[in-house]
């Protein structure tokens, strides 16, 4: 099979995008696939061929190499795709979207393959973009899944009705990046200004003290969850995610009722916002035993270090047989 790896971008989250797709074209390439990785942004000048093997590694070096050039100006020049981004995708028997964050998981991408008939992997443009705003997320979901409490505040308003301790995130995000932890005599309105730094749009919500919790669903089963235990800090920031030294617990030591309650929780969550293929969602369980739904990541991570191959070797899927896997209930949609 002709697949390309779509990777990079010009997310927050560019670097774990690089390493999500080195690790899927490898797997990919392994099991005997025409793989050809490219740069959404960069692209390429000349077509590459999906006939001649591809150094992965090397390709991620050389696009990490480019990260300078990402500017406001180029941006707007170059706009969505790079050279000859397009063209390959067109040639390719599907796309595996190994972007994550801002014109890769907010549904842009996946809107512009519908419309030019290109078959890619995942959710599709309506549900990646509901699922990448907080804002929308907890707007459809809290009627439905207990979510912590919270507001939106848009850039300009200062005035929260939800008082530290709270947490402070940007609405379209991943990776948590941006996110903001305030304790009772910490300055919000600074927390606040950091985090609109990364988007004009902030969600603030109340402080749930509790165990970390994640859980994926594939092909509409919930998979074994994780537990996250960070070794320093005392959260699951970027730092913690990518670091190789966060503890991760798989399957997690919860109560079968617990259990329970998230597999059918996680199911209806993708439920409501549209998510199919392969997603994850977040979640704090408190010392009640109470559990809350923090999000859905519609394109998890697929590196080293992530929590969905966890998932799925729990249940005696191999990397490069998920990485296949997805691809195959991916193309179901189009038959």
């Amino acid at each position: 099979m002709k697949i390309v790896v779509l990777c990079g971008g010009i997310s927050t989250e560019r670097e774990v995008s690089l390493r999500t797709s080195t690790k899927v074209s490898a797997a990919l390439a392994l099991r005997g696939h025409q793989v050809v990785m490219i740069d959404v942004f960069f692209g390429e000048e000349k077509l590459p061929s999906f006939y001649l093997p591809m150094d992965f590694t090397a390709k991620a070096d050389e696009y990490r190499s480019k990260n300078d050039l990402i500017t406001p100006e180029l941006i707007a020049k170059t706009g969505l795709f790079g050279s000859n981004v397009v063209e390959i995708c067109k040639e390719a028997d599907i796309v595996f979207i190994g972007l994550h964050g801002a014109n890769g998981e907010d549904g842009k991408v996946q809107a512009f393959f519908e419309k030019e008939g290109i078959k890619f992997t995942g959710s599709d443009s309506v549900s990646s973009a509901l699922a990448m705003s907080k804002e929308k997320t907890k707007e459809i979901v809290a009627k439905h899944i207990r979510m912590p409490k919270g507001i939106v505040l848009h850039k300009g308003e200062t005035e929260s009705t939800i008082k530290p301790p709270c947490i402070i995130k940007p609405s379209n995000g991943g990776s948590s990046v941006g996110v903001m932890i305030v304790k009772e005599g910490d300055d919000f309105q600074k927390n606040l200004e950091t985090v609109f730094e990364y988007d004009d749009t902030a969600i603030v919500e109340e402080f749930v003290e509790g165990r970390e919790l994640t859980q994926a669903v594939f092909d509409g089963k919930a998979l074994p969850p994780v537990e996250i235990c960070p070794d320093e800090d005392e959260w699951y920031d970027y730092s913690n995610k990518y670091n190789g030294k966060t503890k991760e617990i798989c399957p997690a030591n919860i109560p079968e009722s617990v259990l329970k309650e998230m597999s059918e929780k996680s199911v209806r969550f993708g439920d409501l916002l549209g998510l199919d293929v392969y997603y994850r969602i977040d979640y704090l369980l408190d010392k009640n035993g109470a559990l809350y739904a923090l999000e859905a990541n519609s394109l998890p991570g697929m590196t080293d270090t992530s929590l969905v191959p966890q998932e799925a070797e729990a249940v005696g899927m191999d990397y490069p047989t998920l990485c296949e896997k997805i691809i195959e209930v991916s193309l179901r949609k189009y038959q």
